[in-house]
């Protein structure tokens, strides 16, 4: 594919951000927190799970992965556009990013957010933090283009399919048909569920995976993890945890749990799952699989190709599956409004350090 004079001149990749040593642990929370009335005593709890990581995320590090693949899928397929880097959270941050855009030259850049799915933390804030990290470079800036959100894109999904019966062979053969599959997404509060389509689509997911995975319709369940904020907000449910005790209650002897709602094997997978998880499941003598997230899987790094190939060239041809249309370029105005009082979620769709 060969793409001529394409009407932007860069690519940005934005991330949510994360800590590479202990010394940014605090520094990154007080910038993932900022402007929200969290009591200190919840910043150190969720500072205490860096330490079972040397203090380290691995956020950065697979988003240079990623990037580092990405380059030479764009460029077999004739897109021979520079790759930029910029975090919400972490260095590098937004606003240093686009300087050096600018200082490079890029006047119109695609922007691929870590996020498949559509929700005030996992889309509305990420346009938002462009902007301003647009009006802090001033008149020179970019202008960025967002790509659309992915959770129905035919690439996606057999990507997470492909994930998902890689850790169902991970159980003897004669069990993989009775395993319980819990599908995992980042909880946030009721109120912003109610104001956009999270729930929906993560549900259309889960749906289409199992199904290209060759799973029963009635095996699986969407769950929810790393909540945060007041006890006595509603947040989506059931938790994780409460689940796993749910079907242990039941007889359930394997699960298989996958956070399809994340793009990477971060600190809150990491933590929540691999650790919290883990640890409850053997305790309810629970055979717990983890899948592995989409990370840098060639379908997956194949698909944000195919993302940039569809906005460079104009085609109005979406790929979709499923029982909805793909999402469009330019997200509906009402879409994801942000909440009267900001979350605590730190990523909402895929974000998390």
């Amino acid at each position: 594919m060969s793409l001529e004079k394409p009407a932007y001149d860069a690519i940005l990749v934005v991330g949510f951000g994360g800590p590479e040593q202990p010394a940014d642990v605090m520094p990154f929370l007080e910038n993932v927190l900022r402007g929200r009335n969290v009591p200190a005593e919840r910043m150190r709890e969720v500072a205490s799970h860096y330490e079972h990581f040397d203090g380290k995320s691995p956020l950065n590090d697979q988003m240079r992965d990623l990037i580092a693949r990405l380059r030479p899928e764009l460029e077999a397929h004739g897109i021979h556009l520079p790759i930029f880097w910029g975090n919400r959270n972490w260095h590098p941050l937004l606003p240093d990013t686009l300087r050096d855009m600018a200082a490079a030259g890029v006047r119109r850049a695609l922007a691929w957010v870590a996020s498949g799915y559509s929700s005030y933390s996992g889309c509305r804030q990420y346009l938002q933090d462009l902007e301003r990290a647009r009006a802090a470079v001033g008149p020179g800036a970019p202008q960025v283009a967002k790509l659309r959100v992915f959770y129905n894109h035919p690439s996606f999904i057999a990507t997470s399919s492909a994930r998902l019966q890689a850790a169902c062979e991970q159980l003897p053969p004669d069990r993989r048909g009775s395993a319980h599959l819990a599908f995992t997404a980042h909880s946030i509060p009721s109120s912003m569920a109610a104001t956009c389509a999270y729930e929906q689509q993560l549900l259309e997911t889960c749906r289409l995976t199992s199904e290209q995975a060759g799973a029963a319709p009635d095996s699986w369940q969407l769950v929810y993890q790393s909540r945060s904020g007041r006890p006595q907000d509603p947040w989506l449910g059931p938790d994780i945890l409460d689940h796993l005790r749910s079907i242990a209650a039941q007889g359930t002897s394997d699960v298989v749990v996958m956070p399809i709602g994340f793009l990477s094997d971060h600190i809150e997978v990491l933590y929540d799952l691999d650790f919290e998880a883990q640890n409850l499941a053997q305790e309810l003598n629970l055979n717990m699989i983890r899948a592995a997230t989409v990370g840098t899987h060639p379908l997956f790094v194949g698909m944000i190709r195919e993302l940039i190939a569809e906005r460079l060239s104009g085609t109005p041809a979406h790929p979709a599956i499923g029982a909805n249309p793909a999402w469009p370029d330019d997200c509906p105005a009402d879409c994801c409004p942000a909440p009267r009082t900001p979350p605590l979620s730190k990523g909402g769709s895929g974000g998390g350090g």
